[in-house]
């Protein structure tokens, strides 16, 4: 069959059944990649937060204050920032079974090591460099399901990746708190094997990705010929309803105020997601809990927030919309943090704290779609990696928002009040700027 034939049928995906070949297609990518990539993102995201349950017993053991802790937690994001653009650039040339498995081989190393922190400057040294290892792993998964998936699948399958953050917590917060139970093992303290235990998969998976990635779709031997033709015809014809609006080149990308909007958009939402994420932690454990309660609980927001996550994604790509699935459920977290702040009894709290939850991963894969609507190779690969590096720096900021607050005041629900400025501004931001649905799904029709 001509590849003028599955353009055509491409074209009609919009109707009420869709193709077989269309169906199958989806079906044998999403089996093949999502559930492996769902793996390496938990165990990225787990290296990168599992610090904020070290701190329930490292920070005493170390004599870390506050501001030292939010410190280490930030300084991952600095090194992650320099680096970010260039390591999804070269993603981009070298492909991404190689790259990524780099990526994951050297995070897992680093992550490991920092069971050697001794004091201050082992701290920020180590998370430092783990931020430089990890760097473009999360805009090169981005840019890489972009090469897989058609516009109207985007925001339900970047979700399904993304859903590894929540779960890392749900899973992880357990796990982690019971791993600080391993206390005097073998010489090590518990916050020591946290750290071992949880980055030697990461080298391991790195391993595996090196052979099971598949880099681009005419390479997958695992699609039939008929399905590696209906999916090329298929993004070859949205590239080239992008490109016939206008064709951005790499430095055109980079200093659109588009983009850069959309970097200050995800850094008011990133400044919600690490601010919560670090601290919650220490939040919980402030209710009087062990440390195995204390992961237990933590894991609550994190629950709702994937359920949530996955129905929002796929309401988005539904109803096409973009704009309210991703500025409301900012404005959203921004209130329940704001809530929080001004609440003393733990199960409000959480039930506060769950609700920004929600709101927070609301978000999480609609945004994406965003920047990849109008954007593609080489332009995409930069932009993506720039509002991410951008976007990731508010990883410093909120921790760090809140640890100097805690250290002013002595009360970290006064760092949770500044906090909800920023997915405050964020969502603002997202009605303002707006969105062209319509050049989007272009390709389809309306």
């Amino acid at each position: 069959m001509s590849q003028t034939t599955y353009a055509g049928a491409a074209g009609g995906a919009n109707s009420a059944s869709k193709s077989d070949i269309e169906t199958s297609t989806i079906r044998a990518i999403s089996w093949r990649l999502i559930p492996f990539l769902v793996l390496a993102y938990f165990f990225s995201y787990l290296d990168r937060v599992n610090l904020g349950f070290a701190a329930l017993t490292m920070n005493a053991e170390l004599k870390f204050t506050p501001l030292i802790f939010s410190w280490g937690a930030g300084i991952f994001f600095i090194g992650y920032f320099i680096f970010e653009v260039p390591s999804n650039l070269a993603l981009e040339k070298f492909g991404a079974s190689r790259w990524i498995a780099r990526i994951m081989v050297t995070w897992g190393i680093i992550s490991a090591l920092m069971a050697m922190v001794s004091g201050v400057t082992s701290f920020y040294v180590l998370r430092f460099l783990l931020g430089v290892a990890e760097a473009g792993f999360f805009p090169g998964i981005i840019l890489y399901l972009t090469y897989w998936y058609p516009a109207q699948y985007r925001a339900r399958f970047l979700a399904a990746f993304a859903i590894a953050v929540p779960v890392s917590t749900v899973i992880g917060a357990p796990i982690s708190g019971l791993l600080l139970g391993l206390d005097g093992m073998m010489g090590l303290k518990g916050w020591q094997w946290l750290f071992i235990i949880e980055g030697v998969p990461s080298v391991l998976l790195g391993i595996v990705t090196w052979f099971y990635l598949t880099d681009r779709p005419e390479k997958a031997d695992w699609l039939s010929a008929e399905q590696k033709a209906w999916l090329k015809a298929k993004l070859d014809s949205e590239i080239a309803a992008k490109q016939a609006v206008k064709h951005l080149s790499l430095g055109e990308a980079l200093s659109s105020p588009k983009v850069i909007a959309l970097s200050l958009i995800y850094f008011g939402f990133v400044g919600a997601l690490y601010g919560m994420q670090f601290w919650l932690p220490q939040i919980v454990k402030a209710f009087g809990l062990t440390n195995a309660q204390t992961g237990f609980v933590t894991a609550i927001p994190y629950l709702f927030g994937t359920i949530a996550m996955v129905l929002w994604a796929r309401h988005s790509d539904a109803s096409r919309e973009r704009v309210m699935h991703v500025g409301a459920p900012l404005l959203l977290t921004a209130v329940a943090l704001g809530i929080s702040s001004s609440l003393s009894d733990p199960t409000l709290t959480m039930v506060a704290l769950t609700v920004a939850a929600i709101g927070v991963f609301c978000c999480f894969g609609v945004f994406w779609t965003l920047p990849t609507a109008w954007l593609s190779g080489t332009a995409a690969a930069g932009a993506i990696a720039l509002i991410n590096s951008i976007g990731n720096l508010a990883g410093f900021g909120g921790p760090y928002l809140i640890g100097w607050v805690k250290e002013a005041t002595g009360q970290t629900s006064t760092g949770l009040l500044v906090l909800a400025v920023l997915p405050l501004i964020a969502g603002i931001l997202v009605f303002v700027g707006g969105h062209d649905s319509k050049h989007e799904f272009a390709e389809q029709g309306r």
